[in-house]
């Protein structure tokens, strides 16, 4: 039996590293590892510079297609790694979750208004499609919190469904 990855967070929201990240979730999590799972994102060398310029010092930042994600999750613990998951999409946690990573819990933070998406609630806008994909994620056992920063309530996101 082997023990796996220790995640401390999982987030999602499109602005992936931004100051409420790096500076509460991180404190609140003792974070020490962000991954970034986003197959675009992967290619994007510009983007990759700014978000691991913008983690805290200390903080390995390291941005992974869903597949090598997946791998990398299903490796044994390292002692002392916390790791935080952000990703922009639901999408990418349901992948990984039928892949066989398990999620204790999954933090909803930021997804931001484009023209396919519909308001959800404050700080959220989703397409009918993310709004499924979270209650299929839901419904498969992992509970989901709407939650800005660790201080805020968070908000069982169910309740909004």
């Amino acid at each position: 039996w082997m023990r796996m990855k220790n995640i401390v967070l999982i987030r999602i929201d499109d602005r992936l590293i931004h100051g409420q990240v790096v500076t509460q979730w991180i404190k609140d999590t003792n974070g020490n590892r962000i991954l970034i799972v986003d197959d675009k994102l992967v290619n994007d060398r510009m983007m990759m510079r700014i978000l691991k310029a913008a983690a805290p010092p200390g903080v390995k930042v390291e941005v992974m297609t869903v597949a090598d994600a997946e791998t990398e999750l299903k490796q044994d613990a390292v002692p002392g790694e916390n790791i935080v998951i952000l990703v922009k999409v639901p999408l990418v946690l349901e992948a990984l979750i039928d892949a066989g990573i398990p999620m204790q819990k999954i933090v909803l933070g930021g997804m931001g208004l484009t023209p396919k998406r519909k308001k959800f609630n404050k700080n959220v806008a989703a397409t009918d499609e993310e709004v499924e994909c979270m209650k299929r994620i839901v419904a498969k056992g992992v509970p989901m919190e709407f939650q800005l920063v660790p201080a805020e309530r968070a908000i069982n996101v169910e309740k909004l469904f």
